[in-house]
């Protein structure tokens, strides 16, 4: 019960924004591009925070369920298999998460060209970006613990996330236009924009009228799309667990890597031509553990299985985008 753990997650979150603090204030306090290295410095951080996590998750939970009378007392209860059980739930959930995330990779490659913004720039949108995408995931995943009782949308939920994963393998992506979205249209309309950028500044004043710069923008859009998103990738790890703890620590861990992802793989992204198969093949499979899977399996599909074509999926996809290349492809 949440009133049992509450301090959990704001020691989670205080720690999530500790890290954030120490790569804004003192690894990134002047805007500069991101080159691989770093990218690649930072993504081994996080994903290596993240697996530390789950050991942690383990032995806390070990340690919970072996002080629970009431689990203790049931017959067959195994607190170590519990534990086992939660920290497999923890992982398969960062991976479907972080193997989503590609899509938002793909975006901010778009939005960046569109935007013209300077790589020194990139980093600071996308470090606000996360911010806000903390916030709006938190607010996702509490309605979403819900609403998850109910059975029935729980049924619908599968299938939409079904359709989505059929989506992404039969119909052909198209690159999202700001010009048309809706929201850019109305913070034009309440606030003025300047046609060029104003160094890292998201508003400036001139003659004491103050303006939003196209970084503002780009944030703007950043954001609603990352709300787009999440209404894909926080059903998918419901249908991992239903524990609200390990939804939202996975589902953040991998949002917190999302950053360092772009600038490790936003110049080779188009090389992954699979990998959208592989992404509609986990949705469509996550999607079928929440409408029948689960309920063959009494109520909980095995997450070794689960884990095993989600790792089986998404590699494969990749392996086949890097051995079989294009015809005709530019460099």
């Amino acid at each position: 019960p949440f009133y049992e753990y509450w301090w959990l997650y704001i020691g989670f979150v205080v720690f999530l924004l500790l890290v954030l603090g120490i790569d804004l204030g003192v690894f990134h306090r002047k805007a500069h591009e991101v080159g691989y290295r770093e990218a690649l410095t930072w993504t081994v951080v996080w994903v290596t925070l993240a697996m530390i996590f789950n050991v942690l998750l383990y032995y806390f939970c070990l340690w919970e369920f072996r002080n629970n009378d009431r689990l203790m007392s049931v017959p067959g209860f195994d607190p170590h298999l519990s534990a086992r059980q939660s920290a497999l739930e923890f992982l398969a959930g960062y991976i479907v998460e972080y193997s989503l995330s590609v899509d938002n990779v793909f975006v901010f490659v778009v939005i960046f060209k569109y935007f013209d913004v300077a790589p020194k720039y990139q980093h600071r949108i996308l470090f606000y970006g996360v911010l806000g995408a903390v916030f709006f995931r938190a607010l996702f995943i509490a309605l979403g613990s819900l609403l998850m009782a109910l059975s029935w949308f729980v049924f619908v939920m599968g299938l939409f996330l079904i359709l989505t994963g059929l989506k992404i393998v039969f119909m052909e992506n198209h690159d999202p236009d700001p010009e048309k979205n809706w929201v850019i249209r109305l913070l034009k309309k309440f606030l003025p924009i300047t046609h060029t950028v104003e160094g890292p500044n998201f508003f400036v004043k001139h003659k004491g009228i103050l303006y939003g710069t196209p970084l503002l923008v780009c944030l703007v859009f950043i954001e609603v799309t990352d709300i787009v998103f999440a209404i894909d990738s926080v059903p998918a790890i419901f249908a991992i667990t239903r524990e609200p703890m390990i939804v939202f620590t996975s589902n953040l861990f991998a949002i917190m890597g999302l950053r360092t992802m772009y600038f490790l793989l936003g110049g080779i992204m188009d090389q992954f031509r699979f990998l959208k198969y592989g992404l509609g093949a986990v949705l469509v499979f996550v999607g079928m553990k929440m409408t029948f899977l689960n309920h063959l399996f009494g109520g909980h599909f095995p997450i070794v299985w689960s884990l095993a074509f989600i790792v089986t999926a998404i590699g494969l996809s990749i392996l086949l985008s890097w051995l079989i290349k294009e015809k005709h492809a530019e460099k």
